[in-house]
């Protein structure tokens, strides 16, 4: 028999020890072959005063043996307290989530019987950065960050999983009818990538549009690739019209560890009442099972979770009067999964996981694109960031005028993205957070010559609460216009 495969589990928060006792007999019964650290995270060590939600020793047992299967946790609200599976993934370098959504029909109820498809997120970026600040009485921001070999690697895995898993097309959500820039580089990069793989399908979409047709047809998509604040929202609509947001598990690569979970929450409301639904934890293990090497007891698993479903024995969320057999608590389920071992669907399709390999190898070093070389940056001017309550922006604007000078001059004013300085509508709402911006007046300025007008604001009493450099890169602007 092989060596023990060391894996980090974590039993978590509300109905997350059920569902983890329940998948980890579940596991031993199939002949797993793990060797099992345990750690403890969650509500309890937020109140210890961790405000990560998990103890400074923990992080070394993740490290030791890469390998996470996490419960579902409780994150505290406000209190400066972060999100947990933000700061694992973020820490530990899990750049890509990948969340099969598949339908079980007829065991389990949808009105989309052919879907399976497989959202693959950006992990690390996007506004899950968590970078927010409170400038003004009335304005509050996030910062949505992109980075080129983010956006390379996960559209990287989700290429590479296609072709791994056979699947036949690749699909990106984007915003760049917005986001010109942000999304821009996304979408770019899709397609630069993409270009690599002639063997398989390629299409884009508007965020928009793209979820109002998972929710409507999702049996047209195969895998679809997307940003993270996208993938998290979007793959919660596909587990939920797959049957139930309680069947998701999913994934979270990285380059040297990887962490398996449920895509749902820990359900404080039923915890303790044995009626949780183990499934999506339990598929999250699959998915860890086939990651690593271990592809033939995830077929035992898979195949007999498969055909519990198939003869009616279901949880409550589930279940479906005159269609479900039997109403299983959490513990019952997990005895009738034992109990199928060996077994395989005869309605359902049967699985069957290679040995050794896993779904999706993370991208290597040696696999990214070669980094661009650098481009020509110009300084050409300031957006400056004010927090003012005055009688009109034509007060503000022609009061800003005695600040010009030393190479700046002033544009525009916009209040929330829309100009009203020179021009502007007398209908457009405005706050407290204006953005002036400063333009060179001879083609480029110096660092020097914006601490100068920042020094100038000052003398003349503005608050200023933020700056960004304008730039130029190679001639391109690399900074959007105001609306209007």
């Amino acid at each position: 028999m092989s060596t023990p495969t060391p894996i980090t589990v974590a039993h978590g928060d509300g109905i997350g020890p059920e569902i983890m006792d329940a998948t980890l007999r579940i596991l031993e019964a199939a002949g797993a072959r793990l060797d099992i650290e345990t750690i403890e995270i969650g509500e309890k060590v937020y109140r210890e005063g961790h405000a990560g939600g998990i103890r400074p020793e923990s992080w070394d047992s993740l490290r030791r043996t890469r390998v996470f299967l996490k419960a579902p946790i409780t994150t505290p609200q406000g209190g400066g307290v972060k999100s947990l599976n933000v700061t694992i993934r973020k820490s530990l370098g899990l750049y890509a989530n990948v969340r099969p959504c598949v339908a079980y029909h007829p065991f389990v109820k949808t009105r989309f019987p052919t879907m399976d498809l497989v959202i693959v997120r950006e992990n690390e970026e996007d506004l899950y950065a968590g970078i927010e600040h409170r400038q003004t009485d009335e304005v509050f921001q996030c910062l949505k960050l992109i980075s080129r070999p983010g956006c390379e690697r996960i559209v990287r895995y989700a290429f590479e999983y296609a072709r791994l898993n056979k699947r036949r097309k690749v699909t990106c959500f984007t915003k760049d009818n917005i986001m010109k820039i942000t999304d821009g580089l996304f979408h770019r990069v899709f397609d630069d990538i993409g270009a690599e793989y002639p063997d398989l399908e390629k299409e884009h979409w508007i965020v928009d549009i793209g979820a109002a047709k998972v929710a409507d047809s999702p049996e047209d998509f195969d895998v679809i690739v997307m940003p993270n604040l996208y993938g998290d929202i979007i793959s919660d609509i596909a587990a939920q019209v797959s049957g139930s947001v309680g069947l998701g598990g999913s994934s979270n690569i990285g380059e040297h560890c990887a962490m398996f979970e449920a895509i749902h929450g820990s359900a404080p409301d039923i915890a303790g009442k044995g009626i949780a639904n183990p499934s999506g934890l339990l598929l999250g293990a699959v998915m860890m099972l086939v990651h690593i090497g271990q592809g033939d007891i995830a077929t035992r698993v898979h195949n007999a979770w498969m055909r519990t479903l198939e003869d009616g024995v279901h949880t409550g969320d589930i279940f479906v009067d005159g269609q479900s057999r039997e109403r299983a608590g959490t513990t019952a389920f997990a005895d009738a999964v034992i109990a199928r071992l060996g077994q395989k669907p005869e309605g359902l399709t049967p699985v069957e996981y290679a040995v050794g390999t896993a779904s999706a190898p993370p991208v290597a070093s040696e696999q990214r694109m070669p980094p661009a070389p650098r481009q020509r940056k110009e300084l050409v001017g300031v957006d400056l960031f004010l927090d003012w309550r005055g009688s009109s922006p034509k007060v503000l604007g022609d009061t800003l005028r005695a600040i010009d000078g030393d190479g700046l001059a002033l544009d525009f004013i916009s209040n929330r993205g829309v100009k009203v300085y020179p021009t502007g509508m007398p209908e457009t709402f405005c706050t407290d957070h204006w953005r002036c911006r400063f333009l060179a007046t001879d083609d480029t300025v110096t660092h020097a010559q914006v601490v100068a007008l920042l020094q100038r604001a000052a003398t003349a009493g503005f608050d200023f609460v933020k700056t960004e450099h304008l730039c130029r890169f190679d001639g391109q602007n690399g900074f959007s216009a105001g609306h209007g």
